[in-house]
């Protein structure tokens, strides 16, 4: 095989998937059709979860550096301010929510920050390079390209965007509605006369000219403006025509927009796949799943989908997991995706604030097959679900979960001695976590959760960490060189039988 794992798109999804690829030693290669990486702001939002999960693949204070809040909008009326607009329902850092409002990085950006992090990991994006066949067997993947030489890889993934060549050389339909038939023009434009401190919104008048906001795009000199069309023909995406659409709406005289960067436009729709995986190929991204922008919630999901399936594979191809352990990125995200679509497709249409559950930070995975809970009460943290921050013992627990490696967590419980490809962090108490023992998986979420140690074995095999050999003895399935050297207690051995 030329590679362990072929990722088709070099959009978020598969950069993400690319960077957890590479951080775990698995030879990955990303494919990119075009021949360069996608030039808009399009997904500009960055969802507190999603932070998280940036922190964990070391690309955090790099998008903290280029990003910022979102602003607050000014609504204008006949060129007057007339009032101010929260896009998003505000809410306060704490201890186990570090992240709790959106960040604002221009998709491009955004996807630049991932790229140099697979290059410092040694991976590339290899340009160019247009899926036209895939064919698969028992054994692995085979691509071929409008030029350049086929690739085998063991598994492939698609993360080629909402019209993806993979997911229909697969046969896997897609199923949906189209939550607007009227386009929606978005671009990228330098303009003058507006202040960059607001997000400036101007209501449809009573002409039917329909709305327009100018978004101030941080960390550039740039404004995404958003305007939808009244009619169902395309929208002239030309500075022309930009400029005809600004005058029209706004008080601004069209040599106001001096420059369009990037356009597109779109009719906003929902829809999802109706399987998430065929033989060895998985579907990611908006390949998977495809949202309304309204939600900010694409972006995100798709992030979400990389990081979920990344260790899944590395644990599969490098730890020694059963192939088994991927039949629960469907299992898991599936329905994680089709609740987003039915966000975002309620956020457009006004019916849902962006708050809360835009936030994400509530998803989980309770109902998992991956998912135990043994305790006889449990507390309000239940396995399955995001694993929160906060100090424990004296460490602060974002900074133990940091890095490929399952982490154990033991609050105000005597921990099992740890076998090897397992961190622990404990201490006394911790108000979020109440009491007990915590197996984090390496995506952030409460894998198992027990009262003791009793059945932790059992599980760790189940999920691939430990496995049988010939005389029945469980070992390791991960060796040391792939497992982070810290660990706040030793590695040693687990006592219970599975």
């Amino acid at each position: 095989m030329d590679r362990d794992v072929l990722v088709v798109g070099a959009g978020p999804t598969g950069l993400a998937l690319g960077v957890d690829l590479a951080r775990r030693g698995v030879a990955a290669l990303v494919v990119e059709r075009a021949p360069a990486l996608f030039p808009g702001s399009r997904g500009k939002g960055i969802q507190p979860r999603t932070m998280e999960v940036f922190d964990d693949l070391g690309v955090l204070d790099a998008i903290r550096a280029a990003g910022s809040p979102y602003p607050v909008g000014v609504i204008w009326q006949d060129g007057r301010r007339a009032g101010e607009h929260r896009m998003f329902d505000p809410a306060e850092p704490s201890e186990d929510s570090p992240y709790t409002e959106p960040w604002m990085v221009p998709q491009w950006r955004t996807q630049q920050i991932l790229r140099a992090r697979l290059a410092e990991l040694g991976g590339t994006v290899a340009f160019g390079r247009e899926v036209v066949g895939l064919t698969q067997d028992a054994d692995g993947v085979r691509a071929e390209f409008a030029s350049g030489e086929p690739v085998t890889a063991r598994y492939a993934v698609a993360a080629d965007g909402g019209r993806s060549t993979v997911r229909r050389l697969l046969g896997i339909g897609m199923t949906g509605e189209t939550v607007d038939p009227k386009p929606t023009l978005v671009a990228d434009v330098r303009i003058s006369g507006l202040d960059r401190d607001h997000w400036h919104i101007f209501p449809p008048g009573g002409d039917g000219d329909g709305f327009l906001a100018i978004c101030p795009l941080a960390g550039t000199e740039d404004f995404q403006l958003v305007a939808r069309i009244p009619d169902l023909t395309a929208p002239d995406l030309s500075l022309e025509g930009i400029r005809k659409v600004v005058a029209a709406r706004s008080h601004l005289t069209p040599e106001a927009v001096t420059q369009v960067r990037w356009a597109s436009d779109f009719r906003p729709r929902a829809a999802l796949a109706d399987r998430f995986r065929s033989g060895r190929v998985f579907l990611a991204g908006d390949a998977a799943h495809v949202h309304s922008p309204a939600g900010g919630q694409g972006l995100n999901t798709s992030v979400q989908d990389a990081y979920n399936l990344g260790w899944k594979l590395g644990a599969v191809l490098k730890g020694g997991a059963p192939a088994s352990l991927l039949e629960t990125y469907e299992e898991e995200r599936r329905p994680i995706a089709a609740d987003m679509l039915g966000l975002s497709t309620s956020v457009h249409r006004g019916e849902t604030r962006r708050g809360e559950a835009t936030r994400q930070l509530g998803l989980g995975y309770r109902e998992s097959s991956l998912t135990e809970e043994t305790r006889t009460t449990p507390g309000a943290l239940r396995a399955g679900d995001r694993a929160p921050d906060g100090t424990l013992g004296g460490v602060r627990l974002f900074d133990a979960f940091r890095g490929p490696h399952w982490t154990l967590v033991a609050v105000g419980t005597k921990a099992p001695a740890l076998p090897e490809p397992v961190h622990g962090v404990g201490g006394a108490e911790q108000a979020t976590y109440g009491k007990g023992l915590f197996l984090v998986r390496p995506d952030g979420y409460v894998g198992w959760a027990g009262d003791t140690g009793d059945g932790l074995r059992r599980y760790m095999a189940r999920a691939g960490l430990w496995s049988r050999t010939r005389d029945g003895q469980l070992i390791s399935t991960v060796s040391p060189l792939q497992t982070p050297a810290a660990a706040v207690y030793p590695a040693r051995t687990l006592s219970d039988t599975p």
